[in-house]
This record gives structure tokens, sequence and C-alpha cells, in this order.
């Protein structure tokens, strides 16, 4: 799929499904002129391998409908005019009282729900650590997540540092983990789980875990949300694991600066010593 036509709307098929695909020449990341045409072409092209990552997931979508530059807000209802070939699961809204209030999320299982979603400059897609089944039940988590955010003046280097030491925590415990540059200031760490385990059992041992590494290294990490203990220091994030809780999913781009994407990294590359962020343009190289 091209970055369509000068100025105007382009109605396309996209595996069958019809779409009409609007405002193609609006730039979205001012910094970069980065345009939403451009926006839908990189999410085309990482569609195999973010759509794994998507699958089974209720999406909540940040949308920039004027650019990152201008106004945003996160969307997790699904918005009027949705078309009906759109996948969707009834949850309750987190947080509500007896589970009385609803949300519909839509769930992104294929190229054309994914490009409707661009369409509508949802520019980040954040998702939970568990799917739901066939019939729309939520599941166990099937993934553990660390989130590494740092306070500045430390950056993506000392995030690097505590990576390493989260890697060598979770191998203790069995777990593999995967690195991932956010395409914000810090990365995240993954791990694949069973399924069978109760959320809160895996976001309490993401916080025991987090609370042992402020411990061991009190000069580099902090397991407290508390912005005063972060000044150059590591947050040791634990809490993305809650089951109402998301985190930006791998290949989704970053509505911040210029277009940068979470992008899979491997232990290799932090050891180089010179990792960075990558925008979109790397991330679609990388996959080729």
């Amino acid at each position: 799929m091209g970055a369509g036509t000068e100025g105007g709307d382009q109605p396309v098929e996209v595996e069958g499904r019809r779409l009409v695909l609007r405002n193609l020449d609006k730039v979205l990341y001012p910094a970069t002129g980065t345009t939403k045409g451009e926006v839908l072409a990189y999410y085309a092209a990482v569609a195999p391998a973010l759509l794994g990552q998507l699958a089974d997931r209720p999406v909540t979508r940040k949308r920039w409908p004027d650019g990152v530059e201008g106004q945003s807000f996160f969307e997790k209802n699904l918005p009027g005019g949705t078309p009906g070939w759109i996948r969707r699961i009834r949850l309750p809204a987190p947080g509500s009282t007896r589970d009385r209030d609803m949300i519909t999320y839509p769930v992104l299982d294929g190229l054309p729900a994914l490009i409707w979603a661009a369409n509508l400059a949802a520019i980040e897609l954040h998702v939970p650590q568990w799917r739901v089944g066939p019939r729309g039940g939520v599941r166990g988590p099937d993934r553990l997540v660390i989130d590494l955010d740092p306070g500045a003046p430390a950056g993506l280097a000392e995030c690097v540092e505590v990576a390493f030491a989260v890697r060598d925590r979770l191998a203790d415990a069995g777990l593999r983990a995967v690195p991932v540059t956010s395409g914000g200031k810090g990365l995240q760490l993954y791990g694949a789980i069973s399924g069978s385990q109760d959320a809160m059992v895996v976001h309490d041992y993401a916080k025991r875990l987090a609370e042992r590494l402020e411990r061991e290294l009190p000069r580099l990490v902090v397991s407290r949300m508390t912005r005063s203990l972060r000044p150059g220091r590591v947050l040791v994030d634990w809490s993305q694991n809650h089951p109402a809780k998301t985190t930006i999913a791998p290949y989704s781009l970053r509505g911040a600066g210029g277009p940068f994407a979470a992008a899979p990294r491997r232990w290799q590359e932090l050891e180089s010593q010179r990792l960075t962020q990558l925008d979109h343009r790397e991330v679609t190289a990388r996959l080729q």
C-alpha cells in the first residue's frame, strides 16, 4: 500500500475490505515532515510482525488527529462509524464498581483492521499482557513485562545496565528476556510465560523483582513511582503487569518528537554500548 495521492482521500481495498484513507498528506510529525500517508505505509510494512503482538488483545489507541504537536487522547471504546467487520470484545471497564461499566474494544486481527485504526491517527497502540479466547473470555497473561524508565540525567545507557540485571534475575526464574527499545526514553523487557497463572500473581512477582533490584542497586534503580526519587535513576516499572494496565505494543509508533517505534532488539546490540531508539524507516529495514 502506497502513501496515497496528493492532498485527497483515497478509496482502497485492503484484503477485500473497503476503506477510505483520508488526509494522507497531513503532516503528523512536524519535526521530520512525516505524513499520515507515511504512517499508514509503515503500519502496512510492519503488519506481519505487529499483528502477532496484537493478536487476541483488546487495543487501547492514543490518537493525534492534528499531529504529534497537537492534542492527543486515549481511546478505548470503539468510535462511532466503526465498520461492522472490525472484531470487537466487550469487557468491564478497569476499576468499575462490580464490573457494571463496560467498554467495547477493537481487536486488530488483520491488515484491514490495522489500517482502519491508523487511518484514525491512532499512532500508538497499547495492549495488555493477556489475550481473550474465541468466546471473549479473558485468559491469564502469556507474558511478563518490565518497563525501564529513566529519570534525567539518566538515559538509555543506564537502562541498558539495569536491563542486564533484570535479564539475569529472570533467567534465575527460568524466563528468557527479550529487550525492546520503547521508541521513547527507555526500554522494556518481555518474558514469555505459560498463561496459566493469575495476573496478580505475575504482578506481585514483578513488584518483588523490582524491589529486590532497588535493594541491590540503590544508586541506579528505584521501584517506586515517587517522582522525587527518580532523578538520575531508572524506574523498574512492574505495574504494567496489572490486568487493568496496558503497554505500548512492540512495533507501534510513538507520538512524540520524531516517528520512533518500539522495536525488539538483540542482546548483542545492548552490549555494543551504542544503543539508540529506532525510527520507522530503521524498523522497516530491519524487518526486511
